[in-house]
């Protein structure tokens, strides 16, 4: 968390990028006349824009920023609308919670356009919106994109001059009740309303807050192990902003200068730390929302209090959810995406060796990419299994042990694709041979067949075939941990 790197300070020109929109949002926001609540709802409808678009394209981000207020105003009238109909609210937010889960299944624009829905439910609860303040927010909303647009896509757009970045994976296929985003939509729904139901049982007025924490903690997760883990990391991170929050911002006490600084100080931890820690982010984030309370003028060591029970709230409704509403268990994810990668690494082996065997149309580098990004969602869906809380050490170890080996396959099939873009590297009967043994294994350990993966012999000294050899030497060591038999599976679900 502290020592994490930056490669080519990505995330620091994120971050800075981040309070530079932001801040530009607000300014626009106050030099059109708008009220506090006007500013707050453009500042997080700039946060947003600049947070949660991550299409591989930069002109495919472009298409998404200007998608949002159109998923935005609709559902900013429908909260306002319904401001003075409890029932009807309530049943709407569940529906937008629900629909902005489901709509991952559109990838990267439809998780951006879902949590986009979401949080402008959100921040009409938390500003308390009815009817007669809509001109107002829809204005702020308008400008506050169109200003964070600006500075993403004009004054700093530093993508352009970045090779692009590789499509992130599909999410895991299936229909009906068996594709894990609807299973997801139906366990959010549930959590939500769960949350709902005891969040207004604490409060009256802050039950939001638990409907909130329970949307969150369900972002970026695919199983029931993910999704615990998550909702620890939010509480924890919770407790520790608050405590942050006791020290700095309740004392600040919504001066307007201090208080300015304070936001910009959380933006861009916020921002900095997302890719890094969920705990590390949601501490800048309760911090960022004590010094909003604090500029409206509420904010009270037991309105701290109050968010801590009502983020609890959240954490036990999506935990019940994914506990007992459709299951999505860890193994199961996390097989099917080592599966993925398993068959990303025979994708990779062919094209490699055809480049190798003179084929002008062979290109590995596209599959390469594919796997670093089928590797980071199986380290993502592992993570669960590796957490210390993991009160199952074997488990954990053959965890590692999985990661570790997927890991040398990577190296392998990178160094054999580095060979293969050597103009002078040839083929020869032992490569093609060594191939069809690489193919032969994945397709044993992705099929489940029982019959063993051979450890190769002694390594040649040609550089194709000596990845060749490393790559069926982990595919073989492969066989056993991911070979559970049947009782441990059992145990394990």
């Amino acid at each position: 968390m502290f020592v994490a790197p930056d490669p080519g300070r990505a995330r620091l020109r994120f971050a800075a990028r981040a309070v530079l929109g932001i801040g530009l949002a607000v300014v626009v926001c106050g030099l059109a006349g708008h009220s506090l609540p006007g500013a707050v709802t453009g500042g997080l409808a700039a946060l947003l824009a600049l947070f949660t678009v991550a299409d591989p394209t930069v002109r495919g981000q472009a298409v998404t920023t200007a998608l949002l207020p159109v998923v935005g105003v609709p559902v900013l009238a429908a909260a306002a609308g319904l401001h003075d109909h409890p029932v009807a609210r309530d049943l709407t937010f569940l529906a937008v919670t629900g629909a902005g889960v489901y709509a991952r299944r559109w990838g990267p624009r439809g998780h951006s356009l879902g949590v986009f829905a979401f949080m402008t439910f959100f921040v009409a609860q938390f500003l308390h919106a009815t009817p007669d303040q809509l001109p107002e927010l829809y204005a702020a909303v308008l400008l506050s994109v169109l200003a964070a647009a600006g500075v993403r896509f004009g004054l700093w757009c530093y993508e352009r001059r970045l090779a692009p970045a590789a499509a992130p994976p599909a999410p895991l296929g299936g229909t009906g009740l068996a594709r894990v985003t609807t299973r997801q939509a139906v366990q959010a729904t549930a959590g939500a309303g769960f949350a709902l139901v005891l969040g207004q049982l604490v409060s009256g007025q802050r039950w939001y807050w638990a409907v909130g924490a329970t949307w969150w903690i369900f972002v970026n997760t695919a199983s029931r192990g993910e999704t615990l883990v998550r909702g620890f990391r939010r509480v924890l991170g919770t407790v520790l902003g608050i405590g942050l929050g006791l020290l700095v911002a309740v004392p600040v006490h919504g001066a307007p200068v201090p208080t300015a600084v304070l936001v910009a100080v959380c933006v861009f931890g916020i921002f900095y730390t997302a890719a890094v820690s969920y705990t590390w982010m949601m501490l800048w984030v309760t911090l960022l929302a004590t010094s909003l309370y604090g500029l409206l003028g509420v904010l009270s060591p037991g309105l701290l209090a109050l968010r801590l029970a009502e983020t609890g709230v959240g954490a036990l409704g999506a935990a019940l959810a994914v506990l007992f509403v459709l299951p999505v268990t860890t193994h199961a994810t996390t097989d099917a995406w080592i599966q993925r990668a398993l068959r990303c690494v025979h994708a990779c082996t062919a094209e490699a060796a055809a480049r190798l065997a003179g084929s002008a149309t062979a290109d590995p580098a596209p599959r390469v990419a594919e796997l670093e990004q089928l590797l980071g969602r199986v380290r993502l869906s592992v993570a669960p299994l590796v957490h210390p809380l993991n009160p199952v050490p074997a488990r954990k170890a053959r965890a590692r042990r999985v990661l570790a080996l997927l890991d040398d396959c990577a190296r392998e099939v990178r160094g054999l694709v580095a060979v293969a873009a050597d103009p002078v590297a040839s083929h020869d009967a032992r490569l093609a041979a060594a191939c069809w043994r690489v193919e032969a294994a994945v397709e044993a350990l992705t099929a489940g067949r029982a019959e063993p993966v051979a450890h190769p012999a002694e390594p040649p000294a040609e550089p194709a075939l000596a990845h060749l050899h490393g790559l069926e030497r982990a595919l073989a060591d492969l066989a056993e941990p991911l070979r559970t038999p049947s009782r441990s599976r059992l145990a394990e679900a």
